[in-house]
């Protein structure tokens, strides 16, 4: 079950032209590493001022689909497009509309937390001015005011997400892409977090969020998809995704590899 969901407009000439548009369409996607397809001819579309999850499996292919659709591997074939921009052939213009924090790339660690924002931001062509002050704004907006001056080899694991997460806001990018943003965070800083991406969609932006809580995304995300093997195997709204179950019971019942049973004898003590 794939669908194509188009978004709601609002009242604006500008907003109803731009959310026509798709935050991000993918189409005939493929990827290989030796003879294995890791994303095999998959087709997507996000529409513009959604919260849309990705899930499946380990190895599904959510990270190397994000990782080509945010311009950071190259894909063998197919068409990736960021509110209309053709990513492959206008890179560095599609780049600008996306903020990335991607599972398991490496920061500039022996920077301190205000450094690291304040690098990501004049990368991204800000001014010096703009840069400080939005690097501010999201350290204490993060909790991270008090390690502001602490090198980010030293942050624990949650500290080091929520500053990814601050380098991928600090340009107000129209399209966030987060893979397992809530990983090593602890409940209050999860909590915070989703409070910021909510309101970053209600003020018209998109987020985009790989993750394994199925009940997470079930109760954050009004869009979801489901893919395994390089394959979306069902994609539309939260609720036609998952129909009168919910999204785990749904998930297991498309990806399959369920196990049920009591184990071995030598397993159980009483």
């Amino acid at each position: 079950m794939t669908s194509d969901v188009t978004a709601t407009t609002s009242s604006t000439p500008d907003s109803r032209v731009r959310d026509e548009i798709p935050a991000l369409r993918i189409r005939g996607l493929v990827k290989h590493f030796g003879a294995k397809p890791a994303v095999d001819t998959l087709d997507l579309v996000v529409p513009s001022g959604s919260f849309y999850g990705l899930v499946g499996p380990n190895g599904a292919g959510k990270t190397t689909t994000l990782s080509m659709a945010t311009g950071l591997l190259r894909p063998d074939s197919g068409q990736i497009s960021i509110h209309g921009v053709d990513v492959w052939s206008n890179l560095l213009d599609a780049k600008r509309l996306v903020g990335n924090l991607s599972d398991g790339v490496r920061l500039f660690d022996r920077l301190t937390g205000l450094q690291l924002v304040t690098y990501a931001g004049l990368l991204s062509g800000l001014t010096r001015e703009v840069v400080v002050e939005r690097a501010h704004d999201l350290l204490d907006l993060l909790d991270l005011d008090a390690a502001s001056g602490t090198l980010v080899i030293d942050y624990s694991a949650g500290m080091t997400k929520k500053i990814a997460l601050a380098c991928a806001l600090v340009h107000a990018p129209r399209l966030l892409v987060l893979d397992e943003p809530f990983e090593s965070v602890d409940p209050v800083s999860a909590a915070n977090i989703r409070d910021i991406l909510e309101g970053f969609v209600t003020s018209g932006g998109t987020v985009i969020v790989s993750s394994h809580a199925m009940d997470l995304v079930q109760r954050m995300c009004d869009h979801v998809a489901i893919i395994a093997q390089g394959r979306v195997l069902a994609a539309g709204t939260t609720a036609e995704v998952r129909g009168d179950s919910t999204l785990e019971d749904r998930f297991v019942e498309l990806v399959g590899g369920r196990r049920t049973g009591e184990g071995p004898a030598w397993l159980r003590l009483s």
